[in-house]
């Protein structure tokens, strides 16, 4: 199986790779062990332009994570491409990924405890990823008061990790996330273990690093008030994108989308399978202005009116 998804991921023509600021080409991951194998990416498509502000949204499992991972350069893909503001995710040497993981893309854990250094201020925490780049201390220490005074944080600045809540962690954590300026944030579950009121604060931290610092947002949630609050969800199922949900201006309205990757498939949505019994082989029929899909053991309007004939 392997073996399959790695030839057809090399076999498949690539896309161009400069159509957005983030662009998954037929992405494949495979972990092996001895006794088994686990197909979490499986020709995954994605494209997300500079600027957007995306959630990822799907059932455990489904590959979500993985993604951000591969997109954090804390994993390599089994095959496929990846490019991130112009880094060749595949390509990059050692030096080359920490120069990445440093400038380019900010992450944000789920847990609390991992974002955070607790022996230091929200201000040093902040102040410590542009010590790595070389930021004079004078210039870290204005930046990282500035970027905690952005997100509401002022406050905060003086006190450590155990003297916050778990919403004002988070949200010093995408002040940290944001220190070095990165073209793109990441985020893996940013409000699972916060209540509502806490959860919307650290989105609209989230959203203002995406509309005030200029960052490109994609957030993995299965918090419903998180993905309907962006204009572009994207579902993934089974390691591939299954649908996006479009919101029109201030949200006033969405519609869904089955996603059609470039090797033509789609996945239906699971009522339609099940609503129409949909099973093993189905049948084509091309109409004048869709794309009619049948179950093997019914009969099409074309086999119908051959009959009647």
């Amino acid at each position: 199986m392997l073996a399959d998804l790695e030839a057809r991921a090399r076999s498949t023509p690539s896309r161009d790779l400069d159509d957005g600021v983030i662009v998954c080409d037929n992405l494949v991951r495979v972990y092996r062990t001895e006794e088994v194998e686990v197909q979490a990416l499986q020709g995954l498509d994605l494209t997300v332009a500079d600027g957007e502000c995306v959630a990822l949204v799907g059932a455990s499992g489904s590959g979500k994570s993985t993604l951000l991972s591969i997109l954090s350069g804390l994993d390599l893909p089994t095959a496929g491409r990846a490019r991130v503001a112009g880094h060749d995710l595949l390509a990059m040497g050692r030096k080359e990924r920490l120069g990445y993981r440093r400038a380019t893309v900010g992450f944000v854990w789920q847990q609390t405890g991992r974002n955070l250094l607790p022996y230091l201020t929200a201000q040093e925490n902040v102040a410590l990823p542009m010590k790595y780049a070389r930021v004079p201390r004078r210039e870290r220490l204005a930046r990282a008061a500035e970027l905690l005074g952005t997100l509401g944080l002022a406050h905060c600045t003086g006190r450590r990790p155990t003297e916050l809540s778990g919403g004002e962690q988070q949200r010093v954590a995408v002040a940290v996330a944001t220190a070095n300026a990165p073209r793109v944030l990441l985020a893996d579950e940013p409000t699972g273990e916060l209540d509502t009121a806490s959860g919307e604060d650290v989105f609209a931290a989230l959203r203002r690093a995406n509309e005030e610092l200029g960052a490109t947002v994609l957030v993995v949630t299965h918090d419903p008030q998180v993905s309907e609050q962006v204009r572009r969800t994207v579902r993934i199922r089974d390691g591939r994108t299954s649908t996006e949900t479009l919101r029109g201006g201030e949200r006033e309205f969405a519609e869904e989308f089955t996603v059609l990757d470039r090797a033509g498939r789609l996945q239906l949505p699971r009522e339609y399978v099940e609503r129409y019994g949909l099973r093993g082989r189905v049948r084509l029929t091309g109409e004048s202005d869709h794309v009619g899909v049948w179950a093997a053991g019914e009969p099409s309007p074309e086999t119908e009116q051959s009959s009647d004939e």
